[in-house]
């Protein structure tokens, strides 16, 4: 028993590759790589285009990263920065808390102002990133463990 084809079948065969280059090329065009990205270069507006990265740290090449790599990675290595994110408030916080707990040294206003601008503009607050845990409060009960057993 062959396969019987249709009038529908045969329509849908032959627009199918033409759909495929469709969804193909706006993927492309709409992507973060893409060619839609560029019209903000040209009126001005920021892209979200991957900036370049420091080979040996990782560390984002803008503005302030050489401050920051001579300084944070003297204790620790790049990626303990890099695999964070935080507020600037949350930066200056855990540069107090280093201070004040780990023999971290006191910067002078300039130095440490560069440090919290490149660190809360490139490694920042993320909205793709997984959700904060539910406070306890809000946490269903744990299921208690019997203490008599039920096995015979």
């Amino acid at each position: 028993m062959g396969i019987r084809t249709t009038r529908r079948h045969r329509a849908w065969s032959s627009t199918r590759p033409l759909l495929m280059t469709g969804l193909l090329l706006g993927a492309v065009l709409f992507s973060p790589f893409g060619l839609a990205q560029s019209t903000g270069e040209a009126s001005g507006q920021a892209t979200d285009a991957p900036l370049e990265t420091d080979p040996d740290s990782g560390f984002v090449m803008a503005e302030g990263w050489q401050t920051v790599k001579g300084n944070c990675t003297v204790c620790h290595s790049a990626a303990l920065v890099t695999q964070n994110r935080g507020s600037r408030e949350h930066w200056a916080y855990l540069i107090d808390w280093m201070q004040e707990t780990q023999g971290l040294w006191q910067f002078n206003p300039e130095m440490e102002a560069t440090i919290l601008d490149y660190l809360s503009t490139h490694y920042g607050p993320r909205t793709d990133a997984r959700r904060q845990n539910l406070p306890k409060h809000l946490m269903p009960p744990a299921p208690q463990a019997s203490e008599t057993s039920t096995e015979g």
